[in-house]
């Protein structure tokens, strides 16, 4: 077992399983979810277990038998980290305080219930959230869309062990400098909040329906033009190939050409190729995406609309810009919300029919374009402030490393800068 990191004298290392009982959770058993014979149970998933903290605002619930509730229930000080998900998942996670009552945990959530108190558990959480994540990149496996760690690797990962005298010294110290990183990314996190909140209500007043005249969005528009399913995966294309978007593409307010992916040059048709300027929307998202529409401006040659993108082409009286932040207003997202189909919230629909229905204001093209330059020019403010919130998260980021290498290094003290170096 090699060390992952110095430390100091006095201090020893040891594998978690000898230290720790290590166990996964339970595995979803289809059948047994309707039978009213097993108790049901909350448990705990991958989106619960997070790093630093359990997020137990939404905890789903199974159908296990009794034995399985004794052997896996949590207890307060159990160490929890994630076994499986994207890569910088694994190893994730937290302390349980015993937030929820009767809770076990699945099958991608490793349980590590220290022994004997030689270890505080959140010296362990600690260690693996952090000094440790290098360790389970390397050890961990990736398939095409997961990556995983085994219970048998898991209980192989070196932790370090300080004395008791030196863990309590350590635990006061960490407890304040990351109480005041915390702070700093709640502050951050409430900057990002206001922020969108101003961002919703600037599009609300200059594009929304606030009592005007309305018009159908399918009386500005010359027609609606649907890409192509050319099914498979694929990795993105290269320079000289011919890539098809993917919804992803068209998802977070911005067009993303680099998601994509490549096709073979015999099914590219050239009359699908998206240009600068257009105006695209996605037919088929998340609920909460849906009918999401995007602007391009550069784009790279060889790039095609998919079968779950179509390409709106205005009439020669409506500005673009406008029309895409108008249909970004609430209440156009909340029509093409209502207008979609599907029974699953992951994955629904929009008809060209119910796109053209959607009431926008009715403005004029001179009004349109003052709208659109007032309306970039204030968020190019809010983009700038949130730039500096992003900053802000990644200096406390970098901050909280130095800090924990400092700690598992021998060399914290009371002074963050000076300790850190940072």
């Amino acid at each position: 077992m090699m060390p992952i990191l110095p430390v100091p004298h006095g201090w020893t290392w040891a594998p978690l399983g000898e230290i720790a009982d290590v166990v996964g959770g339970v595995t979803k058993d289809a059948k047994k979810q309707s039978d009213p014979r097993l108790p049901l149970v909350p448990y705990l998933r991958v989106a619960n277990v997070q790093r630093g903290h359990i997020d137990v605002s939404s905890v789903a619930e199974i159908r296990v038998p009794e034995s399985t509730v004794r052997r896996l229930q949590l207890q307060p000080g159990d160490v929890l980290l994630n076994e499986g998900g994207d890569r910088d998942k694994l190893g994730r996670g937290w302390v349980w305080e015993g937030q929820v009552p009767n809770c076990i945990h699945q099958n991608h959530v490793f349980r590590a219930r220290i022994r004997n108190n030689v270890l505080h558990p959140k010296l362990l959480a600690w260690f693996a959230n952090e000094c440790a994540k290098g360790w389970f990149e390397k050890y961990g496996k990736q398939t095409t869309n997961l990556a995983s760690i085994s219970l048998s690797m898991i209980k192989q990962l070196p932790v370090p062990i300080p004395p008791a005298a030196e863990q309590n010294r350590l635990l006061d110290l960490l407890e304040d400098h990351l109480s005041r990183l915390d702070s700093v990314l709640g502050t951050c996190a409430v900057t990002a909040q206001r922020l969108t909140r101003m961002r919703q209500a600037e599009l609300n007043a200059k594009f929304g329906l606030n009592g005007g005249d309305s018009v159908a969005l399918g009386d500005l528009l010359v027609g609606i033009q649907a890409g192509r399913s050319l099914g498979g995966s694929a990795p993105p294309a290269k320079d000289n190939e011919w890539g098809i978007v993917k919804v992803s593409a068209m998802t977070w307010g911005e067009f993303r050409p680099q998601e994509n992916k490549a096709i073979p040059e015999p099914l590219a048709n050239p009359d699908f190729e998206i240009m600068p300027g257009d105006l695209l929307v996605s037919r088929a998202n998340t609920s909460e995406y849906v009918g999401a529409p995007v602007l391009v401006g550069e784009v790279r040659r060889r790039l095609l609309l998919s079968d779950k993108s179509l390409r709106l082409l205005p009439t020669n009286d409506v500005h673009p810009e406008w029309l895409w932040r108008a249909l970004q207003a609430p209440s156009a997202r909340h029509q093409i919300s209502a207008a979609a189909t599907g029974t699953k919230d992951s994955m629904r629909n929009i008809s060209q029919k119910s796109l053209m229905s959607i009431r926008l204001p009715k403005v004029d093209p001179d009004l349109q374009r003052w709208l659109a330059k007032e309306y970039a020019e204030r968020d190019s403010e809010i983009k700038r402030i949130e730039q500096a919130a992003t900053g802000g998260r990644l200096r406390v980021a970098v901050l909280r490393r130095a800090v924990l290498t400092a700690a598992y290094s021998g060399a914290l003290n009371n002074d963050v800068e000076e300790s850190t170096g940072v």
